[in-house]
């Protein structure tokens, strides 16, 4: 019974300094986040610079996780060399220590005072800073307050003949101890808190100086880990970064492994106290490596580029728009008709992952949604410019009218896209996010407009080329049927409001949000039959003539 509350007890100190270092990142985040990230960005001009923006981030947000994270998404976007990013990160991995260095100071008496000043800047103020601040200042006093607590946890472990024969265990299979203290810093996701415990342990007189040494290059290791796990989706450049910072510490580690009774005999020799053995070996490693692997910053990121080759791209710029056709309008108005026909497929593309996700009640399909609505903005605005580029060759009639109608519908179907990401994706989300179920007829009422106007983008993709009056007028047509649909199935929808049907009422605004979705994705799309009956004579003004009148 005593060693489960010791266990509780621990447990709960390590919580509670997870806790603490939680609060001070989103704290100053919320104070500071802006300036932290323009700082990290801009003051990347220089190896010193970029030494001490990392140091400087890290020791803000507690956190070289953030830091390494941070920097990675502004070398994928290009607002950072990789050689300077690298440098960066030596700087967090020396902020990382000197925090650990700070906090083993033996302040934590000071804790209550701390958790009191931050409680009233947050209290106090209206300001975001200013609660951030405060936020922040309450995450430093829980960080103190936990050393305290491991302190008396981890006391009673002294005589636990087990915790003395797993040490001993250890302190003969270096290798396993470095694994051991790895996997700890990766479950918590922060070197620093494995630093800390390993400083309560040290205290205590149960660690020898040489585990104590091998136990702090595990948890730099582990550290250098949850960076590359977070970006091991994210584009080459970035996993560079993040993987690099790993190499250094694994290599650091390896290098130190085989000397760790060395090292701590050295330390030993310096007038530093014992019991701060762990932050001293935490910081020296760190400086050590910096001091190394400065110089080699480059070399490291050729490196990384062997290792981790850039991915083929899949292509999504203009494939028909050829620069060198523009001298011949018809062809050039033949490869501007195949790019706005190859934006159709895109958006067919995006309603048919949207409808999958909601027949399937699944989110994966709407996962590459964005990523297409982005590539219809994109190739829209290369076929504006393009045809804009043939108008100033002085191009008239059928083909000046027929750029027009390609400019029309290219901006039709990027306004379908809008709709599809901003309106229809988003109501299928909340739609499985909060386990929402339609009506059996409801749901069958949006599943045949769903079908309805997939039919209806193919035939308006027909239209387009073939220019085919028929087919034009029979969309039209549909347009009618469409708006039918919309407002029959609105009326249903209030009639089972009006029983008192629960999975109606549940979802009565995304039934009705998806129904003017749906007709409004459809009046985009007839707009492609306009000029064709117009040049016919099939249309008036206002409407579409009779049969007879034809």
């Amino acid at each position: 019974m005593e060693s489960t509350i010791v266990m509780i007890n621990l447990f709960g100190a390590v919580a509670l300094l997870l806790f603490g270092l939680a609060q001070v990142k989103d704290g100053m985040t919320r104070a500071f986040g802006v300036r932290l990230r323009s700082g990290l960005a801009l003051g990347t001009r220089g190896p010193f610079r970029s030494f001490f923006a990392g140091f400087v981030a890290t020791v803000a947000l507690q956190s070289s996780t953030a830091t390494a994270l941070m920097i990675a998404s502004f070398v994928e976007r290009n607002l950072v060399r990789a050689r300077m990013a690298q440098i960066v990160l030596l700087g967090a991995n020396v902020g990382t220590a000197v925090t650990a260095w700070l906090v083993a100071t033996g302040i934590e008496s000071v804790s209550p005072l701390v958790i009191l000043i931050g409680i009233v800047f947050y209290k106090s103020s209206s300001s975001t800073a200013r609660q951030g601040l405060g936020s922040a200042l309450v995450g430093i006093g829980l960080m103190l307050l936990s050393l305290h607590l491991l302190s008396l946890a981890t006391e009673p472990m002294r005589q636990s003949p087990a915790l003395g024969a797993f040490l001993t265990l250890l302190d003969g299979a270096w290798p396993v101890a470095l694994a051991f203290s790895t996997v700890l810093a990766i479950i918590s996701s922060s070197s620093l808190a494995v630093v800390v415990l390993i400083i309560s342990l040290t205290a205590m007189g149960i660690l020898s100086p040489a585990l104590t040494v091998i136990l702090v290059l595990g948890a730099n290791l582990g550290g250098a880990v949850p960076p590359v796990i977070a970006t091991m989706k994210a584009a080459a450049s970035a996993r560079r970064v993040t993987l690099g910072n790993l190499i250094v510490r694994g290599v650091g580690c390896l290098a130190v492994l085989p000397f760790a009774g060395q090292v701590a005999e050295l330390l030993a020799l310096l007038p530093l106290p014992a019991a701060k053995l762990p932050v001293d070996v935490h910081l020296a490693f760190n400086l050590v490596v910096a001091l190394i692997l400065w110089p080699l910053s480059g070399p490291l990121s050729k490196l990384m580029e062997r290792l981790v080759p850039e991915e083929k791209q899949p292509e999504t710029g203009p494939k028909y728009l050829d620069d060198s056709a523009l001298s011949n309008p018809v062809v050039a108005l033949s490869g501007a008709t195949r790019e706005v026909l190859r934006v159709g497929d895109i958006i067919e593309s995006m309603l048919i992952r949207t409808m999958r996700a909601f027949n399937d009640n699944n989110l994966a399909p709407l996962k590459d949604v964005g990523e297409l609505e982005r590539q219809v903005d994109a190739l829209q605005q290369e076929v504006k410019i393009y045809l804009s580029r043939l108008g100033r060759q002085g191009i008239t009639g059928e083909s000046a009218a027929r750029s027009i109608v390609i400019i029309d519908y290219a901006i039709n179907l990027e306004h379908v896209g809008d709709i599809i990401e901003k309106g229809l994706q988003e109501q299928v989300r909340k739609k499985i996010a909060n386990g929402l179920k339609f009506s059996d007829d409801g749901y069958k009422e949006l599943a045949n407009l769903f079908n309805l106007t997939i039919e209806n983008l193919r035939i308006a993709q027909t239209i387009f080329v073939t220019r085919d009056a028929g087919l034009a007028r029979q969309l039209v047509e549909v347009k009618v049927d469409v708006r039918r649909m919309e407002k029959q199935s609105s009326e249903r929808h209030l009639a089972r409001l009006r029983d008192g049907r629960l999975d109606s009422l549940q979802t009565s605004s995304l039934h009705l949000d998806m129904l003017r979705d749906l007709k409004r994705v459809n009046a985009h799309l007839v707009s492609v039959a306009y000029p064709i009956l117009d040049e016919s004579g099939l249309l008036t003004e206002s409407r579409l003539r009779s049969s007879s009148a034809s």
